[in-house]
């Protein structure tokens, strides 16, 4: 694939998720969404690194690791609000009321 091929791959990708993030209000499909938008980083930075060599896959291991991070945190979170709430509907959470 060449790296206008990827980086146009990559913007539509970032997009779709940036929509998914904006419009949807369920918290498993926002957690997807915003793990699309990093992968779609990903892909920019592997085809940046075709032109500018080896750093941008560089970023992507750190991209990654920081990507699994925030999969571990925000499921366990997410599951916390489950067990607190009943429902992943972030229209029907408010965390601030006691």
């Amino acid at each position: 694939m060449m790296v206008p091929e990827a980086l146009a791959l990559s913007a539509v990708l970032f997009c779709i998720g940036v929509v998914g993030v904006l419009t949807r209000r369920n918290a498993i499909i926002i957690f997807m969404c915003v793990e699309l938008m990093l992968n779609a980083v990903n892909l920019s930075f592997v085809a940046f690194s075709r032109l500018y060599g080896m750093t941008g896959q560089v970023f992507v291991v750190f991209v990654m690791t920081v990507a699994a991070a925030e999969a571990a945190v925000g499921l366990a979170i997410i599951i916390s609000i489950f067990r607190h709430r009943q429902t992943v509907d972030l229209t029907n959470i408010n965390l601030l009321k006691g």
